[in-house]
Order: structure tokens, then sequence, then C-alpha cells
């Protein structure tokens, strides 16, 4: 099977006008923000091109997204999705935004497991709420003692504790096991969870478990925009467990008016009939991993790699190269303008890395690469690194 990220040109790719290919200077290689150099699914186009054709352009109505998200959450992971106990919203993190202040007061609290994507700090600041950060263990894993630290200490003030499973960046899933002894210490502290699911399509080996099939008060966010590289097309779902339904029930009607109705219709055509499409995407993903492992070990070693087990994102880790620096600090910067390794690679190497620094505590000294591009690309980005660090 041919790597679908050799289909588009690497000149093609230039001639994007998305953020990851227009942000920095044209000398630059673009490693960083959760986009992928690929075509979309043949699908995802023809849904798009006939509701085009015909004039289907209007605001989204019914229930479409959810019981198309429903028949592919059955078919890959074996779990049921209750349909009325959904809600379309604009995408994941407007979704979690949208029950962070539905479920905590203005003084309340968002626990979250750092390093983790750096939206999670933003729009919980932004909706007044204080951030707690639960650190993932050396292993990269949940660290339960610390999740169960923080609910403690906030629960009685109000507090959610938002996931991200896959976690973002190290590519982590959370086991079952794990994310039950979640919902039995938010279910003792009166915490509620939110999980952004956003890349469970694109897991390898590991078996995903959705929070809301563990948690009957816990919300799962759903979207295809990661897994089929549809983050232009904006629309998502918030999934509830089997006692949430009065609470999605209180969620603003303004709030189902963001969503796409384009945007829905590509995520139909995705669900239902690209997961040929996702599959050959896993399997160029597999790839480029096994192809990142052996560039780092010839022209990289002291740059460390834990290779998580879903994402198209690595987590590189940059403490034992000559570009870690001391000062290097939590929340410094997101694209590439930290103080850490991401501003030598950048300024010394010409390669756009996300600054391990914005994810929180534990991301000092790391870099998020971006695996879903052509080879080529990988082997030239990791080979410049190579020279600096």
């Amino acid at each position: 099977m041919a790597n679908p990220f050799e289909r588009v040109p690497l000149a093609d790719l230039r001639q994007r006008t998305s953020i990851k290919w227009r942000f920095f200077e044209p000398d630059v290689l673009p490693m960083w923000v959760a986009e992928m150099d690929v075509v979309p699914a043949e699908a995802v186009t023809r849904a798009v091109t006939d509701a085009m054709t015909r004039g289907d352009t209007g605001y989204p109505h019914g229930d479409a997204y959810a019981e198309a998200f429903a028949r592919f959450a059955e078919a890959r992971w074996g779990a049921q999705v209750d349909v009325p106990r959904t809600a379309l919203v604009s995408d994941v993190m407007m979704g979690a935004f949208e029950l962070i202040r539905l479920l905590t007061p203005p003084s309340g609290s968002v626990i979250v497991t750092s390093p983790v994507y750096p939206p999670f700090h933003a729009y919980s600041r932004h909706a007044e709420r204080k951030v707690v950060e639960a650190a993932l263990g050396a292993d990269l894993r949940l660290d339960l003692a610390a999740v169960e630290e923080a609910c403690a200490r906030v629960g009685d003030a109000g507090a959610v504790l938002l996931l991200c499973n896959p976690h973002n960046p190290t590519g982590t899933v959370h086991t079952r096991a794990e994310l039950e002894a979640v919902a039995q210490l938010a279910a003792r502290f009166n915490v509620r969870v939110i999980s952004d699911e956003v890349h469970a399509p694109l897991i390898f080996d590991a078996e995903f478990t959705p929070y809301w099939t563990v948690d009957p008060r816990g919300f799962s966010l759903a979207s295809a925009s990661k897994a089929w590289n549809l983050a232009g097309l904006r629309t998502a779902l918030i999934v509830g467990g089997s006692e949430a339904g009065e609470d999605l029930g209180r969620i603003a009607e303004v709030v189902s008016h963001g969503p796409s109705h384009i945007a829905s219709i590509a995520h139909v055509a995705a669900f239902d009939d690209g997961r040929e499409w996702l599959d050959e995407v896993l399997q160029g993903l597999r790839d480029n991993r096994a192809l990142l492992a052996s560039m780092l070990a010839e022209h990289a070693p002291r740059i460390r790699w834990q290779p998580g087990e879903a994402t198209f994102l690595a987590w590189l880790d940059c403490r034992d190269t000559r570009v870690a620096d001391p000062g290097s600090r939590a929340d410094a910067g997101y694209i590439g303008l930290s103080t850490g390794p991401s501003k030598a690679f950048l300024e010394r190497a010409r390669v756009g890395l996300n600054a391990g620094e914005a994810f929180g505590t534990g991301g000092e000294n790391h870099v998020r690469f971006n695996l879903g591009t052509r080879p080529d690309v990988i082997e030239d980005a990791v080979r410049r690194m190579g020279t600096v660090a």
C-alpha cells in the first residue's frame, strides 16, 4: 500500500493557504500545528461537492451527525451512543468551553493533566476559571495520585477535570482501568469530567474506551476534524453519559447555531464512508513513525522519543541535547517562540515545531513534532534538527 502522505507533492503543499504552511517563512519546514498533509477522502469531497451543487448551504438540522458517529463508535470501539443524549457544537474546544461554563461557577477550577494541549489552559482561563495542574507521571500516563490530590483540593469549589484521550501531545491512550479510577475519584469529590476524544479514530494497536461509557455523569467530545483532516470544516459533538442528559438540556440553544452545515455533511461522510481512507492514513502514520525512530537514532540521538499509541504527533524530549535551556519554563509560548529548544530549532535549523513549554508542567525542553506529512519532509526536518541538537 502506497503511503498516502506521498500523494501531495511538496510544491503543492507550499501552495496551501491554511496556517500550517503559511505561518512561518518559506524556508522553514512546518512540523507543528495538527494539520495533516493529505488529500481528503473521496467520500468527503463528493459529499461536499454534491451539497454545494444542490445549494444545500443553510443551517444544520437534525441528528445525522450524531447518528453517523454512533455507527462509527459501535463499529470501531463497540460503544453505544444514545443519540438524544448528544449536542452539536462548532468544534471540540468550544464544546469544552461551554461545558466548563455550564458545570462550574465563576470561582471554579479546571484540572488539567499537563503537559497537555495548550488550549486546555487558554480556554479555561478565558472562561475565568482557575487552572489546576495534575501532571502526568514520568511514564507519560495519568498520575492518579496527582489527580486525586487536585480533586480533593478544588472539588468543593466546583471543578471539572478536562481529560485528553488519546492524550495530546504524548499519544497515550488511557486504559479502561485508568478511566474507571478517574470516574470514581470524580464521583467521590463531586468533580465533573470532560474528555476530549478528537484523536480517538487515530489509534494504532491500543484499545480505546470512550469516557461516556465509564462515567454516567461524564462527557466526551468527538469530531472527525483531526482523523480526516477537516479542521477547516468546523463541527463536533458532545456525548453525555447515562445521567448527563439534564445537563446537556441546559446548553443554550444559541450554541447549536455555531456548527457549519457543510462541515456536518463532510463529517458524516467521513464517519460512514471514509473508514478505508482512515485505515490507509493509519498505515502511512505507522510507516512515518518507524521512519522518525530510525532518523532520530541516526541523526539526532540525543533527542529521546517514547512513541505513543495514537495520533500523528510525536512528543520529543530534548533535555539531553545541546539546545536544552535551563531557563525553559512552562507556558512560555506555543509556536516555536519559547525560550526552549523550539526557538533554537526554528532559528538555527529552520524547523517550526510546537514549543513544549506551552503544554504546561512537564513540557519544558520538549517539542511536539507533526508526523502527518511526506516522509522526505520528515527526513529533512530530522537532519536539520540533528545539526543543532
